[in-house]
């Protein structure tokens, strides 16, 4: 923990005063991120590391496995942040970024449930589907192989329940929104998007289209949700 606060410092001496304007910026004009992502909790994956992201460019919500839970399922914390980003600040784009080695993952597609740990059994209830696929379309998979099936078919159900909220749904409807299914391979640094059209996970390279789960119908697919970010 010293080592922590000791990064505090570090934070309060060097960094802030070397954005001391983009800072005075935010708390004066507020905030107006490019993007919703909806992350896991694991602490090996850091969202605004992945996105190269500066304060106020990334509305991030972390969770065990990345889950979205259905509308009306749950009145909690990934339901009012997806309103909140897409009502109040009005975000455009949400990523569903599921990752590899993922310990809900492994959770999900063990033949027994985690003992001693209840509400971790309740949350994963919210994958179900991507294991039920896993396990009726995949049945000889096993091991690591298991566990990256079931991570790429969780983001897939997770972008799912994403589509029941209204406030998605409402800007789906009108053009507005595009979703993104993201799988980062820890070990090899590589960030894989879900290509809506083909339901494959493929890399993200800048000499290709940005692969889209779901475009908004009235933007070009092939425009990056955080174009301006990466310059």
């Amino acid at each position: 923990m010293n080592e922590l606060i000791g990064r505090v410092f570090s934070f309060e001496k060097t960094v802030f005063p070397d954005s001391r304007e983009l800072f005075g910026k935010l708390s004066t004009e507020g905030q107006s991120p490019k993007a919703l992502m909806i992350s896991c909790a694991d602490s090996r994956i850091v969202p605004e590391q992945i996105m190269q992201a500066e304060p106020g460019e990334l509305f991030v919500c972390r969770n065990a496995g990345n889950m979205v839970p259905s509308y009306a399922t749950m009145n909690g914390g990934v339901s009012s942040t997806v309103e909140y980003a897409v009502v109040a600040l009005g975000v455009r784009d949400i990523i569903v970024c599921g990752h590899s080695d993922c310990g809900a993952m492994k959770a999900l597609a063990a033949p027994e449930e985690p003992k001693g740990m209840p509400n971790v059994v309740a949350w994963l209830r919210h994958g179900a589907a991507a294991e039920h696929v896993v396990s009726s379309c995949s049945p000889h998979l096993d091991g690591n192989e298991r566990v990256r099936a079931v991570s790429l078919q969780n983001i897939i159900a997770q972008i799912a329940h994403l589509r029941t909220h209204p406030s998605v749904a409402a800007a789906i409807a009108r053009g507005e929104m595009a979703l993104h299914g993201w799988f980062v391979d820890i070990s090899a640094g590589l960030v894989l998007g879900l290509d809506g059209d083909t339901g494959q996970f493929v890399p993200m390279r800048e000499d290709r289209a940005l692969p889209v789960a779901l475009p908004a119908a009235q933007r070009a697919a092939t425009e990056p949700a955080f174009a301006e970010a990466a310059e």
